[in-house]
């Protein structure tokens, strides 16, 4: 069957996409590595100006990509240029400090001389999610390729326009051919490709029965993993908040990429004594975003990427209403075309519910009473994933505590919304996943870490 890209704003289909046979992506498999004998001869510098360029070919082209993204998956264009922009910056960060992290690293021993050397690996095939279509990508093959390795990319089926335009870039930008290469596949034809031996590591972003697939795929071939998977993340607010700031913010980041982000904030825990005072700005938030044409200016929330997951949530909310969640905005699909669903925000979301236990993909918002400080943490803590947190209180002290010591999850921020920044290691743990992308970590997760000891 052909990959199709459906329009979610109207449901036309955009294009149909011929998948490569398993023939070809072997094909393709070998043409990379061959492409990497002789790239990771290339020095450092040379790699530094083609990522330079990358990024100056990404910033051109903004309003293209921007578009293609709008048109493949309904991000407004505002938000497709501002992730355009944050995939320009991590080439140019990579760019700039890859030297300093790839450098040998010389260890004191009884040795005439020991050290550390970082080196690539070869090929690491990338398998992305639809919901950030070029800043998925990016995070995994800014750092590969300055690193030395080669890169495959299998991402969703519905952004195959995004992806072929990522693959074209790299080439304007000047890396060889064959570098970096798309499979246009669907998941069920990635055997033969983790299976090849020239395929030396695997990341992937996706949800958790994904990442599990993969894993013990990768685990019985004993490839290396990376896995950025799903997410329920707890946005804790104190009885010292300012409530008027932890709204702005969590309402922000509840509709992050219109709620179909792993980082967005998902469960809102309020400690009792100022929840009536929170919802209320919250609620008024919420209501205030619009959504439509992701085309037109002004538009906040475009449709969810899919039908398919558009119902999928609203059956997760219905459940929850029916276990005794209440809706105080939203919850409901709209008539007409357009894969829609409105910012929704449940309250009384307690234990044995979908909107407490799972990971909710779309504009909904789970408000949860919590005692007290402590209770509010070991809510916080009650869940399967383990990817972001946040807390909000003006007692910084308390909040670097809590964040830092307390909250279980591979990112915590205090009065601010989790985020993805090239400077910072992220990732998560539990069922969130395991491994680090970006920063100097990120980079280490796909290289060989070999010592060289040196005796007379």
């Amino acid at each position: 069957m052909n990959l199709k890209s459906i329009n979610p704003y109207n449901g036309k289909q955009l294009a149909s996409y011929k998948q490569h046979s398993q023939s070809q992506l072997t094909n393709k498999v070998q043409k990379t590595h061959k492409a990497w004998i002789n790239y990771q001869q290339t020095t450092l510098a040379q790699r530094s100006v083609w990522m330079e360029n990358l990024a100056q070919q990404l910033l051109l082209n903004q309003e293209h990509l921007a578009k293609l993204v709008t048109e493949e998956m309904g991000k407004p264009l505002q938000d497709g240029i501002a992730e355009v922009k944050k995939c320009a910056a991590v080439c140019q960060y990579y760019a700039k400090h890859a030297a300093d992290f790839l450098k040998d690293e010389v260890i004191d021993t009884d040795a005439k001389k020991s050290f550390i050397s970082y080196q690539p690996l070869g090929i690491i095939l990338a398998i992305m999610p639809w919901n950030f279509p070029y800043w998925q990508v990016f995070r995994f093959l800014a750092p590969a390729l300055m690193a030395g390795n080669s890169g495959l990319l299998k991402h969703a089926s519905n952004v195959s326009a995004c992806a072929l335009a990522i693959e074209k870039l790299v080439y304007k930008a000047g890396f060889p051919d064959d570098i970096f290469q798309v499979l246009l596949c669907d998941s069920k034809s990635l055997a033969v490709v983790i299976e090849n031996p020239l395929v030396k590591a695997i990341t992937l972003t996706g949800s958790t029965q994904a990442g599990i697939q993969v894993a013990k795929k990768a685990g019985e071939l004993l490839k290396k993993t990376v896995l950025e998977l799903g997410g329920s993340d707890p946005y804790i607010i104190l009885e010292d908040a300012d409530l008027e700031q932890a709204a702005e913010i969590c309402v922000n980041s509840r509709l992050i990429n219109n709620g179909q982000s792993c980082i967005a904030a998902k469960r809102f825990i309020v400690v009792k004594t100022i929840e009536k005072a929170f919802t209320q700005l919250f609620v008024a938030k919420m209501k205030a975003k619009t959504y439509g044409n992701p085309t037109e200016p002004g538009t906040d929330l475009g449709p969810m990427a899919r039908i398919d997951l558009r119902d999928e949530l609203h059956q997760q909310v219905t459940e929850s209403i029916k276990k005794g969640a209440k809706c105080i905005l939203g919850g409901f699909i709209p008539e007409g075309k357009g894969a829609f669903y409105p910012p929704t925000v449940l309250t009384k979301v307690k234990k044995g519910m979908s909107a407490y236990h799972d990971e909710l993909f779309g504009p909904v918002a789970a408000i949860i009473s919590a005692k007290n400080e402590d209770d509010a943490i070991k809510i916080a803590n009650d869940t399967v994933f383990g990817l972001g947190g946040a807390i909000f209180t003006k007692d910084l002290t308390k909040g670097e505590k809590i964040a830092k010591e307390k909250l279980q999850a591979g990112s915590c921020f205090v009065n601010s919304l989790v985020k993805s920044d090239p400077r910072l290691p992220f990732g998560g743990i539990n069922q969130s996943g395991y491994g680090r992308e970006l920063s100097l970590i990120g980079m280490r997760e796909f290289l060989n870490i070999k010592t060289v000891y040196i005796q007379d």
